[in-house]
This record gives C-alpha cells, structure tokens and sequence, in this order.
C-alpha cells in the first residue's frame, strides 16, 4: 500500500480526483458508497471518474460490523479486484472507517481514498488512518492503523446535509479548539452556527489532526488528546445505538461527553469554573440535552470499561486544564463517571 498520504482540501474535489486517478496506474477502481452517498453525492462525481464499478451498504452507524464487511470483501472478489486496485470510500466516518478497513484488509491490503462527505469525517475521521468496524456493541473494536493513499476532500459535499449532520460534525471542530486552540475557541463563539466559515474550519481542523498524528501515528501519546468527550461520549452512544429508537448521532453524543469530561476537568485538572461553565452552555444551546435515566447511566459507565485508552482495568481519559490545553491518560474512577452523567443530568 502507498505510505505517503495526499491531502487537499477545495470546495469541489472532483477534478482534482479525477486528475490524481489519470496520474496513476490502477487495474481497476471501486467506489463504495452507502444509500445516502450514492444519491446525494455520488453524483457529483459520476460523469468526472474513470471506468469504475460500485457497491453500496445501508447507512448508519448500525451496519457498521465484520457482516457488512463480508458484503464488501465478496464484492471485490467478485469483481476480481487485485492488489493494483484502489477502493474509493465515498461517504461519512462509517463509510471511511469501515471501507478503510476493508481496503486495508482485502488481500492484506490495497489502495483506498478517504473522500469524506459529512463535516464530521472531513474534520476528524478521515485523517490519521484510524480504521475499524463496531463488535458486540463496542465502538470501533476491532480494525487497523492504515495510511490511505489520499484524502480529498470536498466542502461542497457539506451542501448535501440536513442542518442534525453538519451539527453533529461541528462538535469534532469544537473539540480541536478545546484542546489544542483557545483562541480558535473564542472565535468560534462569536459567529451563529448557520455563518459558519465551513472550508476555513476544516482546514483549521485538519492542520490540528494531521499535525497530532504525525506526530504520533499509532496513539501512544498525543494523539490520544483527539479523544476528549469519547471516553463518555461513545459509551453513551453505544447504549443508545442498543435502543434504536433512541439513538443519537456522534457528534451528539460527543458533545455529552465532553460536558462530562469538563466536569470532571474541574475536579480533577484544573479546568476553572468559568470555563466549565462557558463550555457547558454553548455546548447545550447548540445540543439541547439528551435525557438519561439512572438505569442508562447503569448500563452506559460498564461500556467504558472496553474504551481502548483503558489500562490495567481503570478508565481513562482526556481532561482539560483550559481551553487549548489538554492531559491524556487521566484515570477516571466508575463513581466519578457516574457522578459527571447524574450532573449533566442537572445542568
């Protein structure tokens, strides 16, 4: 597979991509897509590719699992897809995460392109080669670090979402400021939702993530930062993701992990009072609140018991001792995740 990354950013990526396909030799290209891509985006890109064959899975985070992956692994062998292909993954972070995972995995490994469609993967889950598929009810459990070849992507593809998605997404941007960008955070605040800069935003984003990973590719230290609000935050949405009429978005379980995880800033790091309460309020004008009874927050704090930052059997996770200014690897006891969701619960 291709070790070096190519990453753009434009307002419309399809010339560039069809011109970054001409320049190389590939035996065959696939573009794996989901309901929603292949009708709202797919389409922009259509009459610009080379010959191609598709393949497309149902959305949402639900069919995120190894069954899935079957589909698509059956399809490239069908095809008779070899190690000279490239996978085009044509979708939100559920479609890079799992078509990565595909990819990286298919005849140990082939080609893939992240082109990311939502604001989220664009901001967060397309850079940095995080790859991997939901197991048992645990976010991500099994999957790869692999590199794709490039990430392209495409801010007109954000015209294509309802106002939930790109707020969801919205949510990875707020976290970039929080941790690594206090005057970012400041700024961000100033500006409604609906005039936001979005090709500006990503650009900011992406130079924060790409700059962590580089650092360190594999997680073994800063780059667990990226993950403040996740330790709660897909705890939540995997319990809810159980209940499907209850289920809520990434981003908006995010934004309920990182009020709980600023709490616990506050007790454990550092983090001021005004700062808490400044973080608390946006977050909640922007999110609302999502209700969770005592019986969730039974079931939620066991879940975070698999969060992959986890050793020696004690949770841990991302805390802040100001905006722009993070520590990783903090120890969080059950009782003290019990007593941030009981508090958001009040706030």
């Amino acid at each position: 597979m291709t070790q070096t990354t190519t990453l753009l950013i434009q307002e419309n990526i399809g010339p560039t991509l069809a011109q970054w396909l001409a320049d190389r030799s590939y035996s065959k290209i696939a573009v794996l897509t989901d309901t929603n891509t292949q009708r709202d985006c797919y389409p922009l890109l259509a009459e610009v590719l080379p010959p191609h064959v598709t393949y497309t899975v149902p959305a949402g985070e639900q069919h995120k699992h190894l069954a899935t992956c079957q589909q698509i692994w059956h399809f490239l062998t069908e095809q008779q897809f070899d190690r000279h292909g490239v996978v085009l993954n044509l979708g939100g972070g559920v479609m890079g995460d799992m078509g990565g995972f595909c990819a990286a995995t298919y005849k140990r490994g082939v080609d893939f392109v992240q082109l990311p469609t939502t604001l989220l993967a664009q901001v967060d889950a397309s850079v940095g080669g995080k790859l991997g598929v939901d197991f048992e009810g645990y976010k991500n459990h099994v999957g790869v670090f692999a590199q794709p070849a490039a990430v392209l992507i495409g801010t007109d593809f954000l015209r294509t979402l309802p106002t939930r998605e790109l707020r969801s997404g919205f949510a990875e941007v707020i976290k970039h400021c929080l941790i690594a960008d206090a005057q970012q955070w400041e700024a961000l605040r100033q500006v409604p939702f609906a005039q936001q800069d979005w090709l500006a935003l990503v650009e900011h984003s992406v130079a924060i993530k790409s700059g962590i990973t580089e650092r360190d590719p594999k997680e073994k230290g800063e780059r667990k930062l990226l993950n403040f609000g996740h330790t709660v935050g897909h705890a939540v949405e995997s319990w809810l993701l159980a209940h499907p009429d209850r289920a809520i978005l990434h981003g908006e379980a995010i934004a309920v992990g990182m009020i709980c995880e600023g709490y616990l800033s506050v007790q454990q790091s550092g983090l001021s009072e005004a700062d808490f309460r400044t973080m608390q309020t946006w977050l909640l004008d922007l999110y609302g609140k999502v209700t969770l009874s005592a019986d969730d927050i039974a079931g939620i704090v066991p879940l975070a018991r698999q969060d992959k930052k986890n050793r020696d059997g004690i949770i841990r996770s991302v805390l802040l001792e100001a905006p722009g200014r993070a520590r990783y690897d903090q120890s969080i006891a059950e009782t003290a995740m019990v007593e941030a969701l009981a508090y958001y619960q009040t706030a």
